[in-house]
């Protein structure tokens, strides 16, 4: 990986500095870091046994518009089904249960995110299953949220710059986070939460890099989909379904994204169900974002 500097530091959910900011994050430090955690084995245990997950997410399968999305009965026995057989560490048990209780827009995020995942690795991965195991340390795209304050995550008005520099931060700090677990910066895992906002043209953060891998592909798109349909602090009403398609195929189109992955998830909201590779995805751009919507806008510093 490149160098990054990193501008705040990062901690653990129970508050041990692991690196200050001013550190520079690179294979030596990174390397230190994984060598510093004990290797003792972390504890596992069922997701769909952790408190009220399970019917968590049967909430998030069955309410609109994922209920068109995970309509197949059968789809939806087998998500449960490959949920059902992972085994949580339970630092990530640790920080879902946080943001349940102080950020449940985060918590219900990263629960759906890893929904979406699952569901379209069907279509795309193959032996998905065995590619879906590598992520087994759960729904870890959003884990390094866990170092952003909580007034920056569900601030209603326009983030200042410094704020929206300290949201991006949570890339590299689910990096970080998720190697010194599992002591390993080469899991999939590590990998998704420190690319997951990057882009196949290098347009993304927080490296620049040009994303290829599929999985964390599959995870951007299932993440900028979710992120416009659900309720978010900084504007009053949600996208629509229809427009929040047609961002993805814009970003398709201006080659951030792939079009098997967009295609893949267009599929899955017609109720005909085709297979991605024959579902034609309309140019037409009809939909209208909602209004005074703040995503992307800041305001002057404080």
């Amino acid at each position: 990986m490149h160098p990054i500097k990193l501008h705040y530091p990062v901690n653990n959910i129970d508050g041990k500095l692991l690196l200050p900011a001013g550190s520079e994050l690179n294979d030596d430090s990174i390397r230190d870091l994984m060598a510093s955690h004990p290797p003792a084995s972390l504890k596992t245990y069922p997701l769909m046994d952790h408190g009220s997950m399970k019917d968590d997410l049967l909430g998030i399968m069955n309410n609109k518009p994922y209920d068109i999305i995970f309509t197949d009965p059968d789809c939806q026995a087998e998500i449960t089904d490959v949920m059902r057989s992972i085994q949580f560490v339970a630092p990530v048990l640790e920080v879902l249960d946080f943001f349940k209780y102080h950020d449940f827009s985060t918590y219900r995020h990263m629960l759906t995110i890893f929904a979406l995942t699952i569901l379209i690795a069907r279509d795309l991965v193959p032996n998905y299953r065995k590619r879906v195991s590598e992520i087994i340390h759960g729904p870890t795209h959003d884990f390094g949220k866990i170092c952003v304050p909580l007034n920056i995550l569900k601030k209603k008005s326009a983030l200042t710059r410094e704020e929206l520099n300290h949201l991006k931060h949570h890339t590299v700090a689910g990096y970080v986070l998720l190697s010194y677990y599992f002591r390993n910066n080469s899991c999939i895992a590590a990998q998704v939460a420190r690319d997951h906002h990057e882009r196949m043209n290098g347009r993304g953060y927080p490296q620049g890099v040009n994303q290829q891998d599929l999985v964390v592909e599959i995870v951007a798109v299932c993440d900028v989909y979710d992120a416009l349909i659900s309720e978010r602090p900084y504007r009053p009403v949600s996208y629509n379904n229809r427009t929040a398609l047609e961002v993805l195929t814009t970003m398709a189109e201006n080659g951030d994204v792939g079009w098997r992955v967009v295609k893949s998830l267009i599929a899955h909201n017609r109720n005909s169900k085709p297979h991605p590779v024959d579902t034609i995805a309309s140019r037409e751009k009809r939909g209208t974002p909602p209004p005074d919507n703040l995503y992307g806008k800041l305001s002057a510093p404080d």
